[in-house]
C-alpha cells in the first residue's frame, strides 16, 4: 500500500516521468504541426500529460467507479477470486467507504493527470501543445468532480511548492473553470478527425463542453437536478457544429465493432477522442478489457472474472448488432476467421462458448468435464457448481491477435453516437434548439443500423435504455443512471440505497490527511 502522502507524491512523479519523443502516432502526425522552435521537453511532457489518462479510463479505477457501481457490471466474488477484501463488492453493493482502494486509486491517477497536463503549460509550450495540455486537464477535472463533487488542482505557488495544499473547487466554480477553459483553447485546437482521435481536438472539447452542460443541474444538486433551458441549447448548438463539421457518421451497419477494433483509428467513422495505444510504442493496458472476463480455457485465457446482469442484457434483442456478432477482422489469427467458423467473438457471451481453433465446445477447467457455458444467473458472491461459468461477459473490444504484448486497439472516450444521443436529450429535456421529432431521428439513425426496428415515440425511460445499449460499458451508465433519477434504485444483486450519499463518492481519507482544503462529502466518516 502507498504511504498516507499518497495526494503529493505521485503528483509530484508525474511530473518528472520522461517519454521521449518516438515514432508514435501522435508525434509523427501532430508534432510536425506546431510551430517551429516548440519545446522539446513541453513536447514530452504532453505526451506523458496524454498518458496520463490510461490508467483510470482502460477499465481500471474510473472505469470501475462509472460501470461496476451499476446494473451494466459486476465483479462477483468466484470461491477464493476477485475477493481483494470485499473491495469489488462494495462498490457494486454501494457499500463503499473512504477506504475502499477505488475511491484513493482513481483520486491519485485524476490528480496526476490534472498535474501532468498543467506541468506542461511551465515549459514555453506551443499555442497547440497549450492547448492539448488545457483540455487534458478539463477531461480530468470533469471526472474528478463527476465522482467526488469537488476538483483539487495546483496552480500558481502551490505547483512549484508542495508544502502548499492544492485549492479544491466547489462544483459552480469548477464548471466554471472548465467552461472558460474549453472555450478559450478550442481556436487553438486542430480540426482532428477519426484518424487522428487520439490528439485533442475542436470537437472533443465541445463533447467535454455538452457534458458539463447536460451534468450541470446534477452537479449543483444530484438528488434534485434541474435541466436549464439555456444549458439544454448550449448541448444542441455544440451537437450541431459536430455534426456540421462532416468528420463523422453513426457506422454502417455491420460495423458497430469498428469503433473499437485494433485498427480503430483507421476504419471508425464515430471516434471523436481516443486514448493512444500501440504495441512497441505507448500505452494502457487495453488487455484488461479482455481478461477480465475471459474464461482461462478461451483464446487467449483471462481470469474469469467480471460480467454483466441479465436484466441488462435484456435490454437488447436478439437481432441487435451490439449484442454480439461473429466480427471479421484483420487481426484475428485465429482459425475462427481462418477456417470460416464465424463464431460470436465480440459483444455478451453467453451459453456455450467454443474452441476458435477447432471449432468444438469448450470445457470449464474445474471440473474438466464440465461444459463452458456462461449463465445467466450469477450472484456476488459465487461457489460450487457455477464457480467458473455464472454471468454473461460482455467484450467490445475485439482480440489483437496480431501482436504479443501492448494491444493496438485505441481506448474510446468519446462517440458521435453519445453526441447524437445527447442532443436528443437536451431537446427532451426541454431545449429549444431542435423538436422532439428531431430528437426522435436522431435516435432512430442510431438504432436502424444497429439492426432493430425504429422507435415510434422518444422518452427519458427508452432513450436511457439505448444509451445502455449503445454506450454498455465504456464509462459512462453511472452518470447517466445518476441524471435520470435511477442510480439509488434496487436491481439484481444491489438493494435500493437507503442513503442518498452514494450519489457522490466519498473523499479518499488518505486525501483529507494530507490537505487540509478537502471535507468529507456528506454522509460519510472520515
Amino acid at each position: 500500500m502507498k504511504s498516507k502522502n499518497i495526494l503529493y507524491i505521485p503528483l509530484i512523479l508525474g511530473a518528472f516521468v520522461t517519454i521521449l519523443p518516438s515514432c508514435t502516432k501522435l508525434n509523427e502526425e501532430f508534432r510536425s504541426e506546431l510551430e517551429e522552435g516548440s519545446n522539446v521537453e513541453a513536447t514530452g511532457l504532453l505526451v506523458t500529460a496524454y498518458t496520463s489518462l490510461n490508467t483510470p479510463y482502460q477499465q481500471e479505477q474510473r472505469w470501475v467507479l462509472q460501470e461496476i457501481s451499476t446494473d451494466a457490471a459486476m465483479a462477483p466474488t468466484r470461491g477464493g477470486d476477485w475477493d481483494d477484501n470485499g473491495m469489488h463488492r462494495a462498490i457494486h453493493l454501494h457499500t463503499w467507504n473512504p477506504d475502499n482502494g477505488y475511491m484513493n486509486n482513481t483520486f491519485v491517477s485524476l490528480g496526476t493527470a490534472i498535474y501532468n497536463a498543467t506541468n506542461v503549460l511551465r515549459f514555453n509550450p506551443s499555442a497547440q501543445q497549450a492547448a492539448e495540455a488545457r483540455f487534458i486537464r478539463a477531461i480530468a477535472m470533469f471526472d474528478m468532480l463527476d465522482l467526488y463533487g469537488v476538483v483539487p488542482i495546483r496552480e500558481g505557488e502551490s505547483l512549484e511548492d508542495f508544502r502548499i495544499p492544492p485549492e479544491v473547487l466547489q462544483p459552480q466554480a469548477a464548471m466554471d473553470y472548465m467552461i472558460k477553459e474549453l472555450n478559450e483553447i478550442i481556436g487553438a485546437l486542430p480540426n482532428s478527425n477519426t484518424k487522428s482521435a487520439y490528439v485533442a481536438n475542436k470537437n472533443a472539447a465541445k463533447v467535454l463542453l455538452m457534458k458539463i452542460y447536460l451534468n450541470k443541474g446534477v452537479f449543483l444538486n444530484r438528488q434534485a437536478p434541474t435541466f436549464d433551458v439555456a444549458d439544454m441549447n448550449q448541448v444542441i448548438t455544440l451537437a450541431k457544429e459536430i455534426t456540421g463539421s462532416g468528420f463523422y457518421t453513426v457506422s454502417a451497419a455491420g460495423k458497430y465493432f469498428d469503433n473499437f477494433a485494433p485498427d480503430n483509428d483507421v476504419k471508425s467513422t464515430e471516434n471523436i477522442y481516443t486514448l493512444f495505444n500501440k504495441n512497441g510504442e505507448r500505452g494502457g493496458n487495453v488487455d484488461r478489457t479482455w481478461n477480465t472476463i475471459a474464461h482461462y480455457n478461451l483464446n487467449p485465457g483471462g481470469w474469469n472474472g467480471w460480467c454483466t446482469l441479465s436484466d441488462y442484457y435484456d435490454k437488447f434483442q436478439a437481432i441487435d448488432e451490439r449484442r454480439g456478432i461473429y466480427y471479421d477482422y484483420p487481426a484475428d489469427t485465429t482459425s475462427n476467421r481462418s477456417k470460416d467458423y464465424d463464431r460470436q467473438n465480440v459483444g455478451f457471451f453467453a451459453g456455450q462458448q467454443y474452441n476458435w481453433s477447432t471449432n468444438q465446445p469448450l470445457n470449464a477447467r474445474n471440473p474438466a468435464n464440465a461444459p463452458l457455458v456462461f449463465t445467466r444467473e450469477v450472484t456476488i458472491r459465487t461457489s460450487g457448481a457455477t464457480l467458473e461459468t455464472a454471468g454473461i461477459r460482455p467484450m467490445k473490444y475485439a482480440f489483437d491477435y496480431s501482436v504479443t504484448g501492448q494491444r493496438n486497439n485505441d481506448w474510446v472516450v468519446y462517440r458521435y453516437s453519445d453526441v447524437l444521443l445527447m442532443q436528443a436529450e437536451a431537446i427532451l429535456r426541454g431545449g429549444t434548439g431542435g423538436t422532439a421529432a428531431e430528437a426522435l431521428g436522431f435516435v432512430n439513425s442510431i438504432r436502424t443500423k444497429r439492426g432493430v426496428a425504429a422507435f415510434g415515440s422518444l422518452t427519458l425511460d427508452n432513450l436511457l435504455d439505448e444509451r445502455a445499449r449503445e454506450l454498455y460499458w465504456e464509462g459512462w451508465r453511472r452518470q447517466d443512471l445518476i441524471r435520470f433519477g435511477k442510480f439509488l434504485e434496487a436491481w439484481q444483486e444491489k438493494a435500493a440505497d437507503p442513503d442518498p450519499k452514494t450519489l457522490v463518492y466519498p473523499i479518499p481519507s488518505q486525501q483529507i490527511a494530507v490537505n487540509p482544503n478537502l471535507t468529507q462529502n456528506p454522509g460519510y466518516t472520515k
